[in-house]
C-alpha cells in the first residue's frame, strides 16, 4: 500500500509540471552547450531557467561562472537538482515555485522549454517581468508574432526590454 501511495505522489508531481508548462524532458549536453553559446553569457552574468528540472543546464552554466536561478514546480526534481548542483551552490539557486506566480529577479538570459500552447502566455508574462534588457531562449517552440534575434534549428532567441523604461517589447 505504501509503495502505491509513493507511486501516486511521484506521478502527481510529474503530472503537475505537465499541466502548468511542460513535462520533464532533460536537455542533452550538446544542446545545452549550443544554447549557452547562443546566450553569450559571461562569468558573473545571470541565467534564469524556468522549469529547471534536474539542473543540467544550471550546472553547465555554473561551470562557466554564470549565476543561475532555477524555478521548478516538481518537488522531486528540486530535491534531485539540489543534490546534483551542490558543487555549484554558490552560483546556483533552485526555487520550488511556480514561475507563473513568482516575481522574477533581474537576469541577462531566461531559458524555457514550454509547450506551444503556453508561449503567448509566456510572452505576456515576461513583458511585465523583465527588469533590464533580457534575452529569452526558447528550446523547440517559437513565440507566435515575436521576431527572433538569433537561433538555430531548435532554439529561438528573443529580446525583451523593461516596459517601465519606455522601450517597446
Amino acid at each position: 500500500m505504501l509503495i502505491l501511495l509513493i507511486a501516486i505522489l511521484v506521478s502527481a508531481a510529474f503530472a503537475l509540471a505537465s499541466f502548468v508548462g511542460a513535462p520533464y524532458v532533460p536537455i542533452l549536453r550538446r544542446d545545452s552547450e549550443a544554447l549557452l553559446g547562443l546566450a553569450g553569457l559571461q562569468p558573473g552574468q545571470t541565467l534564469i531557467d524556468l522549469g529547471s528540472g534536474d539542473g543540467r543546464l544550471l550546472r553547465a552554466a555554473a561551470a562557466r561562472g554564470i549565476h543561475c536561478v532555477g524555478y521548478e514546480i516538481n518537488p522531486i526534481m528540486v530535491l534531485i537538482s539540489k543534490v546534483v548542483c551542490w558543487r555549484y551552490r554558490r552560483l546556483i539557486t533552485i526555487r520550488l515555485a511556480d514561475f507563473w506566480k513568482a516575481d522574477l529577479p533581474p537576469a541577462d538570459v531566461i531559458y524555457v522549454f514550454l509547450l506551444p500552447k503556453y508561449m503567448t502566455k509566456l510572452d505576456h508574462h515576461l513583458t511585465s517581468q523583465v527588469h533590464q534588457p533580457t534575452r529569452l531562449i526558447s528550446y523547440a517552440f517559437e513565440i507566435p508574432g515575436r521576431p527572433t534575434v538569433a537561433g538555430n534549428n531548435n532554439t529561438f532567441v528573443y529580446e525583451y526590454a523593461p516596459a517601465k523604461a519606455g522601450l517597446k517589447n
